[in-house]
């Protein structure tokens, strides 16, 4: 049967012919204990300290934004963004269904309403096209220049693509639609840390983009956020809020506005910072990975998801294309039973009880997607 057959490959690119092979897996082989030691020594373990300020600086350099500001979680980092953004309570913002549900509970937390549009199979991530005909049968730009949603009677206030699994997405078109409709572009860039499109990193098309290093993705700090954009004001506001909104003072406790306890931890940023030293042999790592499934699998016939013209992936998980529900299902259990790691991909959101009620196009793609995306595993081998 095909599907041993490939459970057997991948224990073989793994070199893991017993045991446990994880979907993914952190490494630790560079200055991870060096540098949080060196913090447990200065005392600075807390949301003060030289590795934050230098993951702020390492982020700046590695995506080519003017700003970043580190955070505790990719999520906290969103819920940051979309506050910036000025999303105020009962605004709307589209997204996509296909996507971690994080995303979807950033835009909760701004007291914002989640609009669901559909996806591009080859990115599994958000539509163009979808976008733009969404837009052009239910919105319209008044006055003000304010993107009203003709059904809701609300504001569209952001739109938050997310670059699927690294891949990333046609988000130049994606910023063209927004600023045509004045709607603020956010990019969640969670999974795509070291990935481009048409030269730029992902994360840096729109007004803010945002990032994540939990401990499953390609350069981790066992949780961690980042928030970049090339906005000084923004910037300045992002770091503020994310301190509780304290003014600075020798020794008064004075805070000026509703503020959040969002700073990344120094040590966290330590373990951080030696991580992002290694980002470039990661990415070559895992791009090495990608290209052995990919001639595998397109010698046995089964469809490897791969990165769009104009594209460079960071593969952070591989992905497969199964025929069907049932022979998606019957492969992630077999490959599960056999202690190889897989998963399929998220459940829409609109499909959890907290979304139901949720605007959505047909989401088409998305749904097609959901039935036949599975994870293999994607750890980096050195």
């Amino acid at each position: 049967m095909i599907f041993e057959e490939i459970i057997n490959f991948i224990r073989s690119a793994f070199n893991t012919p017993q045991g446990l092979i994880q979907l993914h897996t952190p490494y630790f082989a560079g200055n991870e204990r060096k540098y949080v030691l060196d913090t447990l020594d200065s005392t600075f373990v807390s949301s003060v300290g030289a590795y934050v300020n230098r993951f702020e600086e390492m982020m700046v350099e590695i995506t080519g934004a003017k700003f970043a500001v580190a955070t505790v979680n990719g999520t906290t980092a969103l819920h940051l963004a979309l506050i910036l953004a000025d999303v105020n309570q009962g605004d709307e913002v589209i997204t996509q269904s296909l996507t971690f549900v994080a995303t979807a509970n950033a835009i909760s937390f701004a007291g914002g309403i989640p609009v669901f549009v559909d996806v591009d199979k080859d990115t599994m991530g958000l539509s163009p096209s979808a976008l733009r005909n969404f837009l052009a049968s239910h919105t319209e730009v008044n006055a003000e220049g304010i993107c009203i949603n003709k059904v809701s009677g609300r504001k569209i206030a952001a739109c938050i693509p997310m670059h699927t699994f690294g891949f990333p997405l046609r988000i130049d078109e994606i910023k063209e639609i927004c600023d045509a409709y004045n709607i603020k572009l956010i990019e969640d860039a969670a999974e795509s840390l070291g990935s481009y499109y048409k030269g730029k990193h992902t994360g840096s098309f729109g007004l803010l983009g945002t990032f994540s290093f939990n401990g499953n993705k390609i350069v981790t700090c066992g949780a961690g956020g980042a928030i970049v954009t090339n906005d000084e004001k923004i910037a300045k506001r992002a770091k503020h809020l994310s301190t509780t909104a304290k003014v600075p003072h020798q020794w008064e406790f004075m805070h000026d506005e509703v503020g959040y306890n969002y700073r990344l931890p120094n040590i966290t940023a330590a373990l951080a910072c030696a991580q992002l030293e290694r980002l470039d042999s990661f990415v070559e790592n895992k791009r090495e990975l990608a290209a052995t499934y990919k001639s595998y699998f397109d010698k046995v016939g089964v469809p490897f998801i791969t990165e769009i013209e104009g594209a460079k992936a960071n593969f952070w998980l591989n992905a497969l294309l199964m025929p069907n529900l049932e022979e998606r299902n019957t492969f992630l259990k077999m490959a599960n039973d056999n202690q190889v790691m897989c998963r399929p991909i998220w459940r829409l959101m609109n499909k959890l009880p907290m979304y139901q009620h949720c605007q959505t196009d047909s989401l088409e793609n998305a749904g097609w997607l959901e039935e036949r995306v599975v994870n293999i595993p994607s750890s980096v081998r050195f």
